[in-house]
């Protein structure tokens, strides 16, 4: 079995994929995962559409700025954030639910690209999104059609300090 921290270590961005259909199972497992998300309260302030339709697939291209891959996932999951039910907390816990799609998605064997650079009103007018959410994120999930090589990352002694902050005491290396 794959352990949680061997899925976040080995997920990467995927901007390729196959022409392959996801099952209605697969996207119920991913939703499910976004549901047991916690969230401040318990409010669960998240909505999220599923976008498998072809034409607004390809609609969503251009609200995405371009980028061609939109097109081509198997699915869209466009996370949005009830910002009237919790006005404080909906966008953290909204990009917590999603994180945990991202992570199922991995686990699953299929692929996903978290897509930020978007034009919102777009997005709400081409998919009938009400005024009270905020689109936070737009995942592309489907088929890996590449195997990106992992990014380089900080090392860990640059992005933490004991106790306070500056402290140039560094036990965890």
């Amino acid at each position: 079995m794959t352990s949680v921290f061997d899925v976040i270590v080995n997920r990467r961005s995927i901007r390729s994929y196959l022409d392959k259909p996801l099952t209605d199972d697969q996207i119920k497992k991913l939703l499910e995962a976004a549901r047991w998300a916690p969230s401040a309260r318990n409010l669960q302030p998240w909505h999220f559409v599923v976008v498998v339709d072809r034409e607004i697939k390809r609609k969503m291209v251009d609200a995405c700025m371009g980028q061609k891959f939109v097109g081509e996932a198997s699915c869209l999951i466009v996370g949005l954030a009830d910002i009237e039910k919790s006005p404080k907390w909906a966008m953290v816990d909204t990009t917590i639910a999603l994180e945990h799609i991202v992570l199922t998605a991995h686990e699953m064997g299929l692929g996903t690209c978290w897509i930020g650079a978007f034009n919102e009103n777009e997005v709400k007018k081409l998919l009938k999104i009400p005024d009270k959410f905020k689109v936070l994120a737009v995942i592309t999930v489907g088929y890996p059609a590449e195997q990106p090589k992992p990014k380089s990352r900080k090392p860990l002694t640059d992005i933490y300090s004991l106790n306070y902050y500056g402290n140039p005491e560094k036990p965890f290396k």
